[in-house]
């Protein structure tokens, strides 16, 4: 009876253990990515993206905080590998901002070195971006 009851206690780690690792390996687009966009080298602005895709939709929030970015549309391409977040957000002044972020992950396969690049354009100002998974 002991033995059963170790073998039991054996395979809960196990199976307990897979579980863990296995949730930390979900889609490519889903996590917390960091980085900057802005139109020059010298102009950047820090970015960060919470993302979630349940497999049709693509939810999340963009810079997070009192004045976060709403999304009015978000796209994945899949074979490619590239996706698109846009939306209008009001400026300091109460002016309505039309922006389109698009990007494509890289380096799908490695969660320690996932990252989506790629053009940022907010109203008139047009800007590249980079982002890592955090």
């Amino acid at each position: 009876m002991h033995m059963l009851g170790r073998f039991v206690a054996v395979t809960a780690l196990f199976v307990g253990l897979h579980g863990v690792t296995a949730a930390q390996h979900g889609h490519p687009l889903v996590g917390t990515w960091s980085g900057y966009w802005g139109p020059n080298d010298e102009e950047r602005n820090r970015v960060l993206l919470l993302l979630e895709y349940d497999g049709e939709r693509i939810g999340g929030i963009i810079n997070p905080g009192p004045k976060p970015y709403p999304k009015t549309n978000a796209t994945l391409d899949a074979p490619t590998w590239t996706v698109v977040l846009e939306g209008s957000r009001e400026d300091s002044d109460g002016n309505t901002i039309e922006y389109r972020i698009e990007g494509r992950i890289e380096n799908v396969t490695s969660p320690s070195e996932r990252s989506i690049s790629g053009e940022w354009v907010q109203g008139d100002v047009v800007g590249d971006f980079s982002v890592t998974l955090n």
